[in-house]
């Protein structure tokens, strides 16, 4: 139930709160407004006015929303125009970001949850339309699919460590029987 933040982006880490989201057991890091509050303190983006359960929705549809987008983006195949336009209801928000020094360069908090979402989904959207698209890759565990950066195209599997084991493992097991 532990967050993972290795993704390489914070819309990449949301898509990692739901955990084995194509296996038959998906785990769901974050399961109530307290987890969405812990999350939102981890990446410093916590709105000034109270969470709700309405925002926890919210959320999780920002996150069901990117998916189906960044594999789409990562298999190189248009995404679908219903979830395309779903992102951009949650662009729609204005917020205003005030940069200030204290001991490093820091923005404002967002002052409600429709200015985090926003915040999340623009850094998405500046990931999938840029040249950093390239470096997405999806792990190859077909239960997880999780999607993260790799700038060196080499790695397999998700950060998670779970993945590369049972991978390896498959590997391992596939290359014994063969010479068998």
């Amino acid at each position: 139930m532990e967050f993972r933040f290795d993704c390489g982006a914070t819309w990449l880490n949301l898509l990692a709160t739901r955990g084995t989201h194509f296996g038959e057991h998906p785990v769901e890091r974050m399961p109530s407004v307290e987890r969405l509050v812990e999350w939102l303190d981890r990446v410093e983006l916590r709105p000034v006015r109270p969470v709700l359960a309405a925002d926890l929705q919210a959320m999780w549809d920002l996150r069901e929303t990117l998916r189906p987008i960044a594999l789409a983006t990562v298999d190189g195949v248009a995404p679908d125009s219903g979830a395309v336009e779903a992102l951009g209801r949650f662009l729609n928000a204005s917020d205003p970001v005030e940069l200030t020094v204290a001991g490093r360069l820091m923005r404002s908090r967002p002052a409600t949850m429709v200015e985090t979402l926003n915040r999340i989904a623009r850094q998405a959207v500046d990931q999938l339309t840029g040249p950093e698209r390239e470096f997405l890759f999806a792990c190859s565990e077909s239960d997880c699919r999780g999607v993260f950066v790799d700038t060196t195209g080499r790695r397999r599997w998700c950060p998670n460590p779970a993945c590369a084991t049972r991978g390896r493992v498959r590997a391992h097991r596939a290359r014994k029987a063969q010479s068998a």
